[in-house]
């Protein structure tokens, strides 16, 4: 009996943090309004000067593409697909931000865009709070979520969890992408 009740004092903790998370996240729908946020992003050139604001983007497409970390194999596929279409997929840059979301630090961001020539951001969400405002975040890292942002700040796409591996996923992507896009919201 007294080793249950160390282990119960030991879980109930971990349960209440559970408990605690945020159920408002994982409600987050098409429709409702992006929750905003200020992070530091970097590309593979370095830290970008100016924090990236989520609302300082409206009037573009934003995509917000939550991920694992950086290098794993899952993670690299995904990115490099990212990167093989960029044109199509994301415009090319035009009216549409791709930012590629993780726990990572900076520095292992930054070498990851370096190493792999990746054209886009990435966030650094170490305290998690990006991850939570939209239900991506996990134990020990962020869940591979992808939300598709239109140009007046709402989320047009949702995919929890997007399939890196299916071809299909990149093409409701890039219906999602151009749906939202400014010249199909007006």
């Amino acid at each position: 009996m007294p080793g249950t009740l160390r282990t119960l004092r030991t879980l109930l903790p971990l349960a209440l943090l559970f408990a605690a998370h945020p159920l408002a996240a994982q409600s987050l729908k098409v429709g409702d309004l992006a929750p905003d946020f200020t992070v530091t992003t970097v590309t593979a050139k370095g830290a970008d000067t100016v924090p990236f604001t989520l609302s300082a983007h409206r009037g573009e497409t934003v995509v917000l593409a939550f991920f694992p970390q950086a290098g794993t194999p899952g993670c690299t596929t995904q990115m490099e697909a990212y990167r093989d279409r960029y044109a199509t997929l994301f415009k090319g840059g035009q009216q549409v931000t791709l930012v590629g979301v993780s726990t990572d630090d900076a520095a292992d961001l930054t070498g990851w865009a370096r190493k792999k020539s990746f054209p886009f951001r990435f966030a650094t969400d170490g305290n998690k709070a990006v991850g939570k405002s939209y239900g991506a975040s996990g134990m020990l890292w962020h869940k591979r979520h992808l939300y598709v942002i239109d140009p007046q700040g709402r989320i047009a796409y949702i995919a929890r969890p997007f399939n890196q591996m299916s071809e299909t996923a990149y093409d409701a992507l890039a219906a999602a992408v151009t749906a939202a896009s400014p010249a199909h919201t007006r």
